[in-house]
């Protein structure tokens, strides 16, 4: 019986293994079709953009964050709209302070003491919405830095309506559905080995997840939070923000909502940047976690299937399982040159992440680490966020009293 169920075991090992090398082609794939598709567009119109940012505390690299979307070559208006809960907040003075270097620039800080849900940031955003003046609205967090470029590559995926006489009679409607932007990002890690794992982890997983998600279905049927730029005609057709302040993953949410009702979530050429802060090892694991278990959340199915990204770790196994068989060494060999080859291909190529050449020694040690927060975004429907803990049922965040 032990035999039997060893060889079970190795077999399915194998099995798993192979499984999760056809995960990495078919990632690597994903990657050169963005890659190939992504241009540099000059955009046909330029809208007024209400930049809307919700803030509590000081972020690693926030101010010079700030300074990036003070300098866009943007032919259009732009306001940015910061909100805090309590003029208190250290982070009011940063924005008091931009608004002294960029003086010709339209900056607002805008209390938002209301709390009108759960999720702390949404509900200074509901806040910060009525404040807009424009048409077109972007949000990202506080610590995104972006190129000059940023805007016009973003509001260049929006089409003008000035231009649907140019547009082939087949096209129009599908120009006409965009009605979200969102971007890729990679991590700037901040001192500590937690964060540098966090920030190679987005730049050679999360963002490959998301090219193959969009290449398997089509386009993206989701937004990242590092931007989500949206007309507020589409806003207003999902019920604006106010739906989302009990949401933990209000970015994924809001694109999801968009989808379901005929619009279209584009992906920018652009490609921003956030900081990744010095986590301790207990923080690192929070995070984590909560990230597993929102994806769990969202996409159950997704993220059981998540088990064949983790193919370094499967591969690992395989050796194990088999009692180092040659054909296992041989598995390992392979999936190791896929996964590099991912790794650089996402990592450097379409994210320009400067940071995953030297940190790529550290790449199994952050698979095997992933896998266990996998295994573990299981067990519970509790997560930590900034200091408090939640239980989570679908998508929405209930307080745990202590």
């Amino acid at each position: 019986m032990s035999n039997i169920l060893a060889q079970f075991v190795e077999l399915l090992t194998t099995f798993l293994t192979v499984a999760g090398m056809g995960y990495f082609l078919a990632a690597l794939v994903a990657a050169c079709v963005f890659l190939a598709s992504r241009r540099a567009t000059q955009a046909s119109f330029s809208p007024g953009v209400s930049i809307l940012k919700s803030l509590k505390g000081i972020d690693p690299g926030m101010m010079e964050a700030f300074r990036s979307h003070c300098r866009q070559n943007y032919s259009g208006d732009v306001e940015l709209l910061f909100g805090v809960s309590s003029l208190n907040d250290p982070a009011a003075a940063a924005v008091e302070q931009l608004k002294k270097e960029f003086p010709a620039l339209t900056i607002q800080l805008v209390r938002c003491p209301t709390s009108l849900g759960t999720n702390g940031k949404v509900s200074t955003l509901v806040q910060l919405e009525t404040q807009a003046r424009y048409n077109f609205i972007l949000i990202n967090d506080s610590d995104i830095s972006v190129s000059p470029s940023y805007l016009e590559r973003v509001m260049a995926c929006f089409p003008s309506p000035d231009n649907f006489s140019s547009i082939a009679p087949d096209q129009v409607q599908a120009q006409q559905e965009v009605g979200m932007v969102t971007a890729l990002y990679r991590g700037r890690a901040h001192g500590t080995l937690a964060s540098r794992l966090e920030a190679l982890g987005i730049a050679t997983d999360f963002q490959a997840g998301v090219l193959l998600s969009r290449m398997i279905e089509g386009g993206l049927h989701f937004g990242l939070g590092s931007t989500l730029a949206v007309s507020r005609k589409a806003l207003e057709k999902v019920g604006g923000l106010s739906p989302l302040v009990d949401h933990l993953a209000d970015d994924y949410e809001l694109g999801a909502r968009l989808h379901r009702i005929g619009y279209r979530v584009a992906l920018s050429p652009e490609v921003v940047e956030t900081g990744v802060p010095a986590y301790t090892w207990r923080e690192f694991f929070d995070h984590q976690l909560r990230w597993a278990r929102t994806v769990r959340d969202a996409r159950p199915w997704g993220y059981a299937g998540l088990l064949f990204t983790h193919g370094l770790a499967l591969a690992l196994l395989n050796v194990l399982a088999s009692g180092l068989s040659p054909l296992s060494l041989w598995l390992l060999g392979m999936t190791f040159c896929l996964r590099l080859a991912l790794a650089m291909t996402v990592g450097a190529q379409v994210l320009g992440d400067r940071q995953v050449l030297p940190n790529l020694w550290l790449l199994p040690l952050r698979d095997l680490v992933a896998m266990g927060v996998w295994v573990a975004g299981f067990a519970g429907n509790t997560i930590v966020w900034r200091g408090e803990r939640f239980l989570l049922k679908g998508g929405r965040l209930e307080p745990i009293a202590d």
